[in-house]
Formats: structure tokens, C-alpha cells, sequence
């Protein structure tokens, strides 16, 4: 009996220690900035780049409005800056967030506290890529008093908005080959009436960002700056709206 208690101990701690293992090696592996192709996107010099606080700000000269942004699972948060970026030229203030091992569930409320910073701003909106747009739809709905719109970018809402008066805007890339289209379409239903669907002809799932390939995903005929600067457009119309 003595011998058997031993060996199972020694079993669950090995389980453990795998286990534990897998999760370092899972949560160490991301998609890094491709920090080339970043440096090549010139700022206006009407955009202000300002980091502190794990998070990056692209402040407009006189911004419209302020969107606060969750970068998508496994992406680093740097990847979003050209898109940001591309924001802060057409008059919004945009804030890309850090999060803890690259995943914005482990970080849900990262927005709390950051309209504070920007008092001048009236308007905001909430997004974020692939699962960073479910965890920020997620937020939102608890702060639905504090923000004007939401932007989905290849992603959806697990939570019910659709009694509120949010405008929202869903975009994905008709080459997207991560984005679970049954999910999408299933949580359609969570959205207002009339929020604003836009399936950019040619894009796919990772240039929303500029970390390069992503597994799983089509073959874009846009370019990773096509795809950013028609995403950018379609949030400025949504915001004239």
C-alpha cells in the first residue's frame, strides 16, 4: 500500500510538472512585430507616439475621438501600432494595450482608467482583434454608459448587446481562414440591429496587424497596408455616422 500511495505521488507530481511545462512553452510562443515592416509606416507629423504603462498612445492633434484597442491572442501588441497609428492621422486618438502573455483574457479590465487620461476626448470606442474584440465586447457591456461604439475586427460578442444603443462595426477579411465563421454568424445575434458588417475583398485574418504569417490562415491578395488603411476608413466612417 506504502509502495503504491509513493508511486502515485510520483506520477501526479511528473503530470503536474508536464503540465506546467506545456503551458510555459504554449504561452512563450507568440507572433513577434514584424518591426521592419513597422518602421517602414512613417507617422504624420501630426501624430504623437507616447508609451508608458504597457500601453502605446498615437495621439491626434485634435482628436474627434479616442479608441481604446485589445491586441488579438497570441499577437504582440506592438504588431497594431501602424493601425493605430493610421487612426491618429484621421483624428483619433488610439491606445493599444499590453497584455499578460499576450492574451487579453488574462486582463479583461486593461481599460480601466485610461479615458481618465484624456479628459479633452467626449467620444470613445472599444475594440480589438480576433479574441481581443470578444474580451473587449465582453468589457464594454459592463460599460456601455462609457463608450459610443465598438469595433470587431475579425471577431464577434459572446456578450448580448444588442438592446443598446452602441454603434458597432464587425470587419473581416474575406480570406480569413482563423476567424470560426460559425461562431461569427451564431453570435450575430448578440449585436444592435444596425450594426455595420464590412468583409474587406482580399484580406485575411493577420493583417490587421503586422506580425507577418499566421498558421491556419488564407493567402491575402491586399496588402498589409491596404487592409490597414481600409480598416482605419471604416472606423472614421462609422465615428462621422
Amino acid at each position: 500500500m506504502k509502495f503504491n500511495k509513493k508511486k502515485a505521488l510520483i506520477i501526479t507530481e511528473s503530470v503536474i510538472a508536464l503540465i506546467i511545462m506545456a503551458c510555459a512553452l504554449y504561452l512563450s510562443d507568440f507572433y513577434r512585430a514584424d518591426t521592419e515592416a513597422i518602421a517602414a509606416f512613417h507617422p504624420d507629423d501630426t501624430v504623437e507616439r507616447i508609451e508608458k504603462n504597457k500601453i502605446i498612445i498615437y495621439e491626434a492633434s485634435n482628436p474627434d475621438a479616442g479608441l481604446i484597442f485589445y491586441p488579438g491572442g497570441k499577437a504582440e501588441y506592438t504588431a497594431y501600432e501602424p493601425l493605430m497609428e493610421a487612426l491618429a492621422e484621421k483624428g483619433i486618438t488610439s491606445i493599444v494595450l499590453e497584455m499578460p502573455f499576450h492574451l487579453a483574457i488574462f486582463n479583461p479590465n486593461a481599460a480601466d482608467g485610461i479615458q481618465d487620461l484624456f479628459p479633452e476626448i467626449d467620444h470613445w470606442m472599444i475594440g480589438g482583434h480576433s479574441l481581443g474584440g470578444v474580451i473587449a465586447s465582453t468589457y464594454v457591456s459592463q460599460h456601455v454608459s462609457e463608450f459610443d461604439g465598438l469595433i470587431l475586427l475579425a471577431s464577434y460578442s459572446t456578450a448580448d448587446l444588442s438592446q443598446t444603443p452602441m454603434a458597432v462595426l464587425s470587419v473581416y477579411g474575406s480570406e480569413d481562414h482563423v476567424l470560426n465563421l460559425d461562431s461569427y454568424k451564431e453570435n450575430k445575434q448578440n449585436l444592435p440591429d444596425d450594426a455595420i458588417e464590412i468583409i474587406l475583398e482580399g484580406g485575411n485574418h493577420a493583417q490587421f496587424g503586422m506580425y507577418g504569417v499566421q498558421s491556419g490562415d488564407g493567402a491575402a491578395s491586399i496588402t498589409n497596408l491596404e487592409q490597414i488603411e481600409q480598416t482605419a476608413s471604416a472606423i472614421v466612417h462609422l465615428l462621422q455616422k
